[in-house]
């Protein structure tokens, strides 16, 4: 067939560079991707209605048809839009998203019963969880701060949120016998002029040695923080900055959470891998694309998502990077939005692993920088397309072109008969 005789003469072609195309393909086929379950449904969760309020630096815009109202309705379009994403998965929950069965059960009273389902659900159909405490949208979040806060009240009740987190966690981990992330993401900050900044660093310090001193085995969890530039109503400062959260990770020796749109739009996560990796043991990527500021729009095979991947490669450190999405949008097809975004995470890591590197490092290092230059140019046109075809013709699913009729059917046949 023509996908097959693509292949073939694109396997060729890369293989007078001297990389091997089925190896690749192999390489980047055990390399998982933890999609984030709240653009299902516009980070609502499933808390009893009423007992959260909106905000705290959080805002998805948007109101697309066949929002998920509830547990099933998201694990279904959850499984739709995995269908059609190639490569092992993760799921990444909030804490938002348990099955409460519509009681009213506040943040800090969280069980790994209220997650039994997604436990239940992971193990049928063969996926990794991960987790996020979640510390914002609620009324104890509404001053701006919770983990720094000076009101000891509200403090302690997102420390003992954040390690029933931590617990969920551990628990989804061991019972699916493999990592589950847990990344502490915090909106604390304010909008304009901040004397008292010091003292909220200090105090966030003190509630994560506090979260932390509970040790689980890391083969069930790993820990990670998650820095920002700023927040919606934060503009002026946020506590866990980059700086902050990086030395913090170090000592503690746990995770940093790079969000590719949390940094000034000419800051690259891309450098910033090879920076870090000397130094921490394990980097978690928040996959998503900022526009003018952290937007987090659906990602694209742009330059810094091909570069990035470049660097994990490079590197050789895909099993200490681990991929993770992170965007929101409501304003168009939420299922549709999840396959876009994680097949471009998938051509990135495609990208990356054909890449001639030897190649490119002997020229470096021979002196030859014009020949490493155009070589990186050359690569541009190689018939990059033909291979990702074939990679998703092997796992039984439409191109990139023919997907978009596949989720207009689910759309018709699902999404637009739910009462909203």
């Amino acid at each position: 067939m023509d996908i097959e005789k693509h292949y073939k003469n694109a396997r060729e072609k890369y293989g007078q560079m001297g990389i091997d195309t089925d190896k690749a393909l192999e390489k980047m086929s055990s390399i998982p991707l933890s999609i984030h379950c709240w653009q299902g449904d516009d980070v609502a969760g499933f808390e009893k209605k009423g007992s959260v309020l909106s905000g705290g630096g959080i805002l998805s815009t948007g109101a697309y048809p066949g929002r998920a109202g509830n547990i099933d309705q998201l694990a279904q379009d959850i499984e739709k839009a995995f269908s059609l994403v190639p490569g092992p998965k993760k799921l990444s929950l909030h804490a938002i998203y348990g099955d409460f069965k519509a009681k009213a059960i506040d943040r800090d009273s969280i069980e790994p019963g209220h997650f039994k389902y997604w436990l239940d659900w992971a193990k049928q159909n063969q996926y990794g969880l991960d987790f996020n405490p979640t510390l914002f949208s609620h009324s104890k979040a509404e001053s701006g701060y919770t983990l720094s806060s000076q009101d000891q009240s509200i403090r302690s009740f997102w420390i003992d949120h954040v390690k029933r987190s931590r617990k969920i966690a551990a628990y989804l981990g061991q019972n699916l016998n493999k990592p589950c992330i847990n990344n502490i993401w915090i909106p604390d900050g304010e909008k304009d002029i901040t004397p008292s900044r010091l003292v909220h660093r200090e105090l966030l310090i003190d509630s994560l040695d506090q979260i932390l001193d509970v040790e689980y085995a890391r083969e069930f969890l790993i820990d990670s923080v998650e820095s920002k530039l700023f927040g919606i109503g934060y503009e002026y400062y946020t506590v866990g900055s980059n700086e902050f959260y990086l030395l913090y990770a170090a000592k503690k020796r746990i995770a940093i959470t790079f969000d590719m749109g949390h940094f000034h739009p000419t800051e690259l996560v891309s450098d910033k891998i090879s920076a870090t990796l000397p130094f921490l043991t394990d980097i978690l990527l928040h996959i998503s694309r900022g526009v003018r500021w952290d937007s987090d729009h659906v990602p694209i095979l742009d330059q810094e998502l091909i570069d990035v991947m470049l660097e994990i490669k490079r590197a050789d450190a895909f099993s200490r990077v681990h991929m993770g999405t992170d965007f929101f949008d409501g304003s168009i097809n939420r299922i549709g939005a999840w396959v876009v975004g994680g097949r471009s995470v998938a051509k990135a890591i495609l990208r990356a692993y054909l890449e001639p590197t030897e190649k490119l490092i002997a020229y470096e290092q021979d002196g030859n920088l014009f020949a490493r230059l155009a070589l990186h140019e050359g690569l541009i046109s190689m018939p990059f397309g033909d291979i990702w075809n074939y990679y998703l013709a092997t796992h039984n699913m439409p191109d990139d072109i023919e997907m978009i009729k596949e989720i207009e059917t689910y759309q018709k046949g699902v999404l637009n008969q739910r009462q909203q």
